[in-house]
């Protein structure tokens, strides 16, 4: 007898199929959960997608419960009124140091489907680099299964997300009867208090690069290498962008790179988490991508890895000759990105009289009250916030050579706002 509260729609004609929230394929292969006591459905994004071979997620009314802090008991009584849990009743905890230690053995590697193909796409040695930096581990879950810990800024590790990828196409393997899973989860603990964090969150005690952040795992890990002026990080998914994760970038610069079509999910969360810092939200691929490539859910990778490494620090950039146009063209904006390079600093000037003059300028100024696009990769959510921020920034860290970058991103935003306000006057 099945006493679960909540179970997937029966199939009774299209209307009971959705769009999946989470791959935006056309098609409606979703199935959502309902509530058998009411016959009502949980959120939209709470089901299974049946599109196997390309999204595959199965996100079900346990996980969704837990990861917006609503109790959950599959047998609950009528009436049902879900209640906030209280982080205090549960203290957070932590994966135990030699779980994590043992899942870092080198040995394991060789069996690791995922740094396969890290190695094959850019060599043992910027693979082993990768390996350290971002703690990549290996699980026996499933054979060749890569563990991706996440670890705050205190070094204290609050799970593993486990998957398993091909290591030829480096795409997940998502015909498993749960393509994700957590290390918390197979360890059993008793009353596992988790709490999660940003996966790459421990490389944020770096404080001098700006930030930016990721749907997957496996997203973050490449683009480090190809874009090293950024700390990359990732939520895990387009829905996994909150407060609770975020809270950690108070006062940072960060730039979102949404897969394709999470754009407007994320730029309209980029105004919602304000509060804690400015959203620089990139609408690169988005504005570029071709169909075909949105219904296939590109992310910021799949663009990457069609370069070689060594020609995309180069002034030229040579895609795969069956890759279109539109390849390159991101490639190379991707590349112009006005962010601090990740070297070391030269030497100081002062721009005292700068700083004074913009200041001056904005605060005599009607700016703008809407999203303004400074240029091809990046769009202010709040025009408000980040002059303050940007303007802070520059008096702590006045002449170093390292935050010119928000000095050049000031002086761009005071040509954008001369050219907008005639025609915000005018009425247009």
């Amino acid at each position: 007898m099945n006493n679960y509260r909540y179970t997937l729609e029966p199939y009774k004609g299209m209307n009971t199929r959705y769009r999946c929230e989470h791959c935006q394929h056309k098609d409606k292969k979703f199935s959502r959960y309902i509530d058998i006591e009411t016959g009502k459905h949980l959120h939209p994004t709470v089901g299974r997608c049946e599109r196997s071979d390309s999204c595959g997620i199965h996100y079900t009314p346990k996980q969704y419960f837990q990861d917006n802090n609503i109790s959950f008991d599959k047998h609950l009584p009528k009436p049902y009124k879900p209640r906030p849990v209280s982080h205090q009743l549960k203290p957070v905890s932590f994966i135990p140091v030699k779980v994590f230690k043992a899942s870092l053995n080198p040995t394991a590697f060789e069996t690791n489907h995922f740094v396969k193909f890290l190695i094959n796409l850019f060599g043992v040695e910027v693979a082993n680099q990768l390996v350290s930096r971002y703690f990549i581990a290996t699980s026996k879950h499933w054979n060749g299964a890569t563990v991706f810990w996440q670890i705050d800024t205190q070094g204290k590790v609050r799970t593993g997300k486990i998957m398993l990828y091909n290591h030829t196409t480096g795409k997940r393997v998502k015909n498993l009867e749960l393509p994700v899973y957590w290390v918390h989860k197979a360890l059993k603990q008793a009353e596992f208090g988790l709490k999660q964090c940003l996966f790459g969150e421990h490389l944020l005690i770096d404080k001098t690069k700006p930030v930016a952040i990721v749907e997957s795992e496996k997203t973050a890990v490449i683009a480090s290498v190809y874009l090293p002026q950024f700390i990359w990080v990732a939520v895990g998914s387009l829905t996994n962008l909150n407060a609770e994760k975020c809270s950690i970038l108070k006062g940072r610069t960060v730039t979102l790179f949404p897969d394709l079509n999470g754009f407007d999910k994320w730029n309209s969360k980029a105004k919602e988490l304000g509060h804690i810092t400015n959203f620089i939200v990139s609408d690169l691929l988005e504005s570029k991508a071709t169909d075909l490539e949105k219904q296939q859910g590109f992310d910021l990778a799949d663009y990457l890895i069609k370069f070689d490494l060594a020609n995309f620090f180069k002034n030229e950039t040579e895609p795969v000759a069956s890759e279109p146009i539109v390849i390159e063209t991101i490639a190379v904006q991707l590349k112009a990105i006005d962010t601090p390079p990740p070297f070391k600093e030269t030497a100081k000037t002062d721009w005292s009289n700068e700083i004074i003059e913009l200041e001056a300028y904005f605060k005599n100024s009607k700016l703008p009250t809407e999203p303004i696009k400074i240029n091809q990769c990046q769009t202010i959510t709040n025009v408000h916030k980040f002059i303050d921020r940007h303007l802070n920034t520059l008096k702590t860290n006045n002449g170093k050579p390292t935050f010119e970058p928000y000095l050049n991103r000031l002086q761009q935003l005071k040509e954008l706002i001369n050219i907008w306000q005639p025609c915000a006057f005018a009425g247009y």
